[in-house]
């Protein structure tokens, strides 16, 4: 039987996923496991359901091929699950993956990924299994402590409210579900400027200083996952 081009290139870049998670040797907390980099997918279409799991009827959420900031959409995928695929979306909570079936996007494989020691508050930039780039960064505060977990770069931004956030902000998937007492500010978790590095003083954001952040914003391509944790 003639496989298609569809699944043809779904199996390859399937090999580039067992690939890319790979944990490299001397990470025992499995920090590093996207170290080589994963694979993201693009909606084909002017929008995409995410399903609850793979041939479900249930719909978690619809997301068009824009982002509310205007950035393509893109979805990193955790797994790929016969035809369907396994990603992360702002439009989900924090921890739970919609599924889109293979069909419905285009992949491609992303060298970058990013983790975040909350204990060192230290970030790490990887490409191809190398770590590129360390950052210190300022962390959430106890009362608004940075969620740990899997997420991904959603958006690059220039200009927004730098009085606040400095010259770029990196918007992350993930979502701050500790804000704290009349913070207006929503709910993103970002990369962002700010002040003490090195410290637990944010809402929940990581702060960067603003060479680290304009190194970032040239080196990390939208859907690099970024891993959070203790």
């Amino acid at each position: 039987m003639r496989r298609s081009r569809a699944a043809l290139a779904a199996g390859a870049v399937a090999a580039a996923v067992s690939a890319a998670v790979a944990v490299p040797a001397g990470s025992a907390d499995g920090s590093s496991g996207l170290s080589h980099g994963s694979v993201v997918a693009r909606p084909r279409a002017s929008s995409v359901a995410l399903r609850a799991a793979p041939g479900s009827a249930r719909v978690l959420a619809v997301v068009n091929s824009r982002t509310e900031f205007g950035s393509p959409t893109t979805l990193p995928v955790v797994a790929f699950r016969g035809r369907w695929l396994e990603v992360i979306s702002t439009a989900l909570p924090n921890g739970v993956h919609g599924f889109v079936r293979v069909a419905q996007a285009w992949l491609r494989h992303d060298p970058v990924a990013i983790d975040v020691d909350l204990s060192t508050r230290r970030l790490r930039v990887w490409r191809n299994g190398v770590a590129e780039r360390r950052v210190d960064v300022a962390i959430g505060a106890r009362s608004s402590p940075t969620p740990i977990g899997q997420f991904a770069v959603t958006d690059e931004l220039t200009g927004l409210n730098p009085a606040a956030y400095g010259c770029c902000i990196l918007a992350l998937s993930g979502h701050q579900t500790r804000l704290p007492s009349g913070w207006q500010g929503g709910d993103r978790l970002a990369i962002h400027g700010g002040g003490g590095i090195g410290s637990a003083v944010s809402s929940g954001c990581l702060h960067a200083a603003e060479p680290d952040l304009r190194w970032l914003m040239l080196r990390v391509p939208l859907g690099s996952q970024v891993v959070i944790h203790p």
